[in-house]
């Protein structure tokens, strides 16, 4: 079994997806994206990039991780 990706170069390799930012974000650009790709190696896992470098890379978690993650900064 291979491992999964831990990120993608540029955030643009990520087609068809549509980043979403937290409601309490200003629209200052100042915050993260997140996106959930629906095909392709990515599939199933969700990506985080900086709302300042729409086309920088993007960092992917997979649905556990990142709920372990949400959990630790919720506590």
């Amino acid at each position: 079994m291979s491992a999964l990706p831990r990120n993608v170069p540029s955030s643009t390799e990520l087609h068809g997806v549509r980043w979403l930012r937290s409601s309490y974000s200003t629209g200052a650009n100042n915050c993260v994206e997140t996106a959930l790709p629906h095909s392709g190696p990515w599939s199933g896992l969700l990506a985080v990039r900086d709302s300042k470098d729409t086309a920088g890379p993007a960092l992917l978690f997979s649905p556990e991780s990142w709920a372990g993650f949400l959990a630790v900064v919720r506590s």
